[in-house]
């Protein structure tokens, strides 16, 4: 991408240590992998799997799906605004009449994204293709370039290895929050042999091992790289927070000077420093996390 691309990232992303008794009282070093600067606008693992597509779509529209919450659909609209491509965006779950949009979809309407509601029931079969195209022809989408949503799929995993790539030489532990399971599946197949990476969910249900494999199947032909996820840390499930995990934020916040989002990198850190003081990680271990993103406004 050329600088003059609105879409041109900021790469490798900043690498840093921070001090964190939590580890270093157990011999780790912690390192943030500060994706969260790649771009002001798609931020982290966004950039990293929208970009791919987007080059995939060659100036076609866009389509993609989410939930009410999602970062995907508003990195997609922000995409949208900044190339001046039509995006819709297909939301889970019925909008409720006569009530305002949260925050999360109202920034998605004023960056031009069409919004197209439907029931939970059917978001579960979209994979299906009668069902898809139904939900395309009823969105007024036929014609879009479909992202899939989290925007995983094939190209946005190839569109991950660099992630790992980055950090090659530079980590033991290379800790992702996962949505989907895309950046995760590019992630793991980029880093070196002698490193792996771990995957923290943030929905609950045990599921995103299964889809990592197919992802690098999919991607690779065959499962790449030494990875694992730990399903224990999604405190309730996706876009859900408890007062604990708002406390340990905070927490962190003050004593590294880091913004966290809840929805993703405060479970993921959370999970870090349980793991640690578990004793997950062998004496000698650097441990990065990779921050995929930043509180929205």
């Amino acid at each position: 991408m050329t600088s003059t691309d609105p879409l041109a990232p900021r790469l490798p992303s900043p690498l840093r240590e921070v001090r964190d008794d939590r580890f270093g009282r157990r011999g780790l070093r912690l390192l943030l992998k500060r994706d969260d600067l790649i771009h002001p606008e798609l931020i982290g693992n966004k950039w990293r799997k929208l970009a791919p597509n987007i080059e995939a779509a060659r100036g076609r529209a866009l389509v993609t799906f989410g939930g009410a919450y999602s970062n995907h659909l508003r990195a997609t609209a922000a995409a949208g605004r900044l190339l001046g491509l039509p995006t819709t965006g297909v939301v889970r779950g019925q909008e409720l009449a006569g009530r305002p949009l949260n925050p999360s979809l109202a920034r998605c309407a004023a960056d031009g994204m069409r919004l197209h509601f439907i029931d939970r029931s059917t978001y579960r079969h979209k994979h299906e293709p009668k069902t898809l195209a139904a939900i395309l022809r009823a969105a007024g989408a036929e014609d879009a370039y479909a992202v899939p949503e989290g925007g995983s799929n094939a190209a946005a995993v190839r569109g991950c290895l660099a992630l790992g790539r980055e950090l090659g030489g530079q980590a033991d532990v290379v800790a992702v929050a996962c949505g989907t399971g895309g950046t995760l599946a590019g992630l793991a197949a980029g880093l070196p042999p002698d490193s792996r990476a771990l995957g923290i969910p943030v929905l609950k249900g045990g599921f995103l091992a299964a889809d990592v494999q197919a992802l690098q199947e999919d991607a690779f032909g065959a499962r790449s790289g030494n990875w694992s996820v730990d399903d224990r840390f999604h405190f309730g499930g996706y876009a859900r927070t408890t007062p604990a995990l708002d406390a340990f934020a905070q927490d962190f916040e003050q004593r590294h000077s880091l913004p966290v989002e809840r929805l993703y990198v405060a479970k993921m850190l959370y999970g870090l420093v349980s793991l640690a003081e578990e004793g997950a990680f062998a004496r000698g271990t650097t441990v990065t996390a990779v921050v995929t993103g930043r509180p929205f406004p």
